[in-house]
């Protein structure tokens, strides 16, 4: 199994990813998680799965040619290597929205034993032990959430409309709802997504995004949105926008402290050969996945 491979890491950020090989699985995993004794968490790799092709090899893609059992056995895998159990894994059917969905008993094995049933949402959050929450990417944000107080976890898909409309505070508003969880008992995660130097986007996201970022988070956060989150682009009327900055300020605006919040390294269209990139192979592509559990 190939593991010694070259990272292209982000410059401007510490290096809060590591790559391990639980059970000879090449996996990502954030050094600040590590040492939560009740979770277990990864951002998979595209090694140590048995999908073939553009899939090769890790590949959780459902809406493509790969063959069913080979996901399957990718889930299972996985589940191996984190010492979780398949069958309570919970992954939905995603669409780019806010909606956010609390895993009972009777989601058990969605998306991980067969194709998910969940549709319309992008995040989930749990505190039932066993529980392993699950979404997929190929350049979309990953989210994680862990409350040490409650103990309960959240797990978010975000891409540009998520971040856009801050997927992350109807995450923190739901675990509020359901658990008592407060920002400033949150331990969060950016996870490795597109870089704001790959991702370039028009006039229209700029004026989307300058509604909810520019003006009132910045007096709040102290950033700016015209030097960090939608820069000016190398071609006249483009801009370069940076995901991680979105969903950080949307973090710092809601009160999660700083020290508390981790940011992948790793962007996935430098990396297509360690992750799923849509960008960087035109859409022929697999995706990977985020993990997150209660032990």
């Amino acid at each position: 199994m190939k593991t010694n491979i070259n990272i292209t890491r982000l410059p401007n950020y510490p290096q809060t990813l590591h790559l391990t090989t639980p059970h000879g699985v090449p996996l990502l995993q954030f050094a600040c998680f590590q040492d939560i004794p009740f979770i277990t968490h990864c951002f998979t790799t595209r090694m140590g799965g048995t999908s073939t092709g553009i899939y090769e090899s890790m590949n959780f893609k459902e809406d493509g040619d790969d063959l069913n059992e080979n996901i399957r056995a990718n889930y299972r895998i996985i589940a191996q290597a984190l010492d979780a159990d398949v069958t309570k894994m919970v992954r939905p059917s995603l669409v780019h929205g806010t909606q956010v969905h609390e895993v009972t008993a009777e989601d058990f094995g969605v998306g991980a034993l067969y194709k998910s049933t969940l549709t319309g949402i992008d995040a989930l959050i749990t505190n039932i032990s066993g529980v392993t929450l699950v979404a997929t990417f190929a350049d979309c944000v990953p989210l994680y959430f862990v409350d040490p107080k409650h103990r309960a976890i959240g797990l978010a898909h975000s891409g540009w409309k998520g971040s856009c409309h801050k997927i992350a505070l109807s995450v923190l508003t739901a675990m509020r709802t359901a658990y008592g969880t407060e920002p400033g008992d949150i331990l969060a995660a950016i996870g490795p997504c597109i870089c704001g130097d790959c991702y370039e986007v028009g006039e229209e996201l700029d004026t989307e995004f300058q509604k909810g970022f520019a003006g009132k988070i910045e007096e709040q956060t102290g950033i700016r949105y015209r030097e960090t989150i939608m820069r000016p682009g190398r071609r006249e009327g483009k801009y370069q926008l940076d995901l991680r900055q979105a969903n950080l300020q949307t973090f710092l605006a809601a009160g999660i402290p700083r020290e508390q919040i981790a940011i992948a390294d790793i962007c996935t269209c430098c990396n297509p050969q360690l992750i799923f990139s849509h960008r960087a192979t035109n859409g022929k592509r697999g995706a990977s996945a985020a993990f997150l559990g209660l032990k």
